[in-house]
């Protein structure tokens, strides 16, 4: 178990440990990236041939995407357990200053400001794809200021500033797998920039601490005369990705690895913790520092679907089913050859009398006395290979967590509106379990980062929108570096309304029908509590739909309503209507006419 990196830094020799440590971390985990490479051609294969099943004699080649079915199915369920409604985080005060009503709506409103702003259930989306694809996500953030500039006028606008939710690719990063847990461990981020890019992070990223000195190698390196490239490739440099070093440098591209850790320098008996040092090229140091942030918490998040003993790359769903999927394809395909082998059979013929024709249907054959036409046909029994394709298909969506509910499919047998219910609960715990354990381990630890950032990196003012409680009416609101300041943490409960919604109308469906049958229990239950239970669970709050005796005052208006009707209609029936007046005039007054 490592989990701090031992080192002997020599002078300007630390890119040389950081290269050395990915090329070695990278090669150990080589049977894993295979086991990938083999789970993504099965996922977005079109046909048998791209698979490990074009291995297979079979003529037909088609492929039944079951594994792809599940993938999407996992993803669509996982998705809305996730946002299964607009408030689906709280913000949970760790101390008595930070325990105000005003500070947790400032934070909280802030939060969902810039999350929606930010795309970040799109980000979310994919590291939900890689929850599911390598079993392994890595999420990191970023505070940005994405600004234009207005070509008439040349002034500047500020499109968004705040933090941003990044995706980190399980195959770009590296780390000790014998450390207790990710976040001790060192780890090394692998990232491709074009030259571009890497301008605009020293112009607009000051925070990054980039030396500019080592740019400026970074550019001469590239319009370097040949030699210099010779230098490079006899000191074995090898870019991943690039088949040599001169595609790498004309590809306009720089490689940045990014170490996070904590080192121990043999040389000189130091350690430093919390570091962050990041090389270009594989040969300069472009920066090299301690972690900013307050909490002392690294930047990347890690969480692994179904974590191994002594190991921290964890096993994804879709991993053991390859086997499966591979069977699948090949009875089918099997099928497929044996219904063709049948429909267009090997013609066997016998003796030399029979003149030639041409097999098909209503062909007719001409054979002499000692010549003869036979048919071999497989065994029609391996056309049942259906059933044992359905049976492998349900048993896959067992096995992936995806309960045949989450497709809409019922279990066989009649049940009790309750019984489903609680049937449902049962055969979905394991996706609860896992869409949970994504909760704690990345959403709810990137939402404190990003909070955390946005205090270090935020402007004087931030503008974000304020819903009011009680009438639903919205305006923006201008915050401060010392609105947002708090001590506390957040809670994703999205997962968890998801499963607890259910259940508890359930539960309170069956209570309240028990206590009916009970007076002496039931007035000892609040109505009122029942009601605002209710708006809580089922996400009412921004409707108003549960008001304090909301019943009895929208009464009293139709009641209101109703009375003043009838009065109006009783004023109308007394007042005489224009013909009336006409009728009770005296015989002697002439009446209007039109001249």
């Amino acid at each position: 178990m490592a989990n701090v990196l031992d080192v002997r830094f020599l002078k300007d020799q630390e890119a040389q440990v950081v290269t050395d440590k990915w090329v070695t971390w990278n090669a150990a985990r080589a049977v894993w990236l295979a086991e990938k490479k083999e789970l993504r051609q099965y996922l977005f294969a079109t046909d048998t041939r791209k698979t490990t099943n074009g291995q297979l004699p079979w003529k037909n080649s088609t492929v039944t995407p079951k594994l792809t079915q599940i993938r999407d199915n996992l993803h669509a369920n996982y998705m809305a357990a996730l946002f299964p409604r607009e408030d689906w985080f709280k913000w949970r005060a760790g101390d008595q200053d930070s325990a105000s009503k005003n500070k947790r709506d400032t934070i909280e409103a802030y939060m969902r400001t810039k999350l929606d702003a930010s795309d970040f259930e799109q980000v979310v989306s994919q590291l939900v794809l890689d929850y599911i694809d390598y079993g392994n996500v890595f999420a990191g953030h970023e505070y940005v200021c994405d600004k234009k500039v207005d070509p008439a006028d040349g002034e500047e606008s500020v499109i968004y500033a705040g933090p941003k939710g990044v995706r980190i690719s399980p195959l770009d990063i590296v780390f000790d797998v014998t450390s207790s847990t990710f976040a001790k461990s060192p780890c090394i981020v692998r990232r491709l920039k074009s030259l571009g890019d890497l301008a605009k992070d020293m112009t607009e990223k000051p925070a990054l601490q980039y030396n500019p000195d080592v740019i400026d190698k970074v550019n001469a390196l590239r319009v370097a005369g040949a030699d210099q490239i010779d230098a490079l490739k006899n000191d074995g440099l090898i870019i991943d990705g690039f088949g040599s070093i001169n595609l790498y440098f004309a590809s306009g591209m720089v490689e940045l690895l990014d170490f996070y850790g904590d080192i121990y320098d043999q040389s000189t008996g130091t350690f430093l913790c919390d570091q962050i040092i990041t090389v270009i090229d594989r040969r300069w140091v472009l920066r090299k520092g301690p972690n900013e942030s307050w909490t002392g918490s690294r930047p990347i998040k890690h969480c692994g679907w179904r974590t191994r003993p002594d190991n921290l790359w964890a096993q994804g769903p879709l991993d053991q089913l390859v086997g499966m999927q591979y069977r699948i394809d090949h009875l089918e395909n099997l099928k497929a050859d044996v219904f063709d082998q049948i429909a267009h059979p090997i013609v066997i013929i016998k003796g030399s009398t029979v003149e030639d024709f041409t097999f098909g249907p209503g062909a007719k054959a001409i054979c002499g006395d000692d010549g003869s036409i036979d048919f071999e046909r497989p065994d029609a029994a391996a056309l049942t290979a259906d059933m044992e394709i359905n049976v492998l298909m349900g048993r896959m969506e067992e096995l992936a967590g995806a309960p045949k509910q989450a497709m809409g499919i019922r279990s066989p047998g009649e049940k009790t509106k309750y019984e489903i219910q609680v049937l449902e609960n049962g055969a979905g715990r394991i996706f609860h379990a896992k869409v949970n354990w994504l909760e704690r381990n990345i959403i709810e630890p990137m939402l404190d980062s990003m909070l955390e950032e946005s205090v270090r990196r935020m402007g004087a003012k931030d503008a974000v929108l304020m819903t009011d409680p009680d009438y639903g009416t919205q305006s923006f609101k201008n915050i401060t570096k010392e609105d947002i300041t708090a001590k506390g943490r957040f809670s994703a409960i999205g997962a968890r309304h998801y499963a607890e919604e259910a259940m508890f109308i359930q539960e309170l469906s069956q209570t309240l029908t028990l206590i009916e049958k009970i007076p002496s229990v039931a007035v000892h239950v609040s109505g009122k509590a029942v009601a605002h239970g209710l708006s809580e669970v089922l996400g009412w709050k921004s409707f108003g739909i549960v008001k304090d005796n909301a019943a009895v005052i929208e009464g009293m208006e139709t009641e209101r309503l109703k009375s003043a009707g009838s009065e109006n209609l009783g004023t109308e029936a007394v007042m005489p209507s224009e013909q009336q007046t006409a009728d009770m005039m005296p015989p002697n007054v002439p009446r209007n006419t039109t001249a």
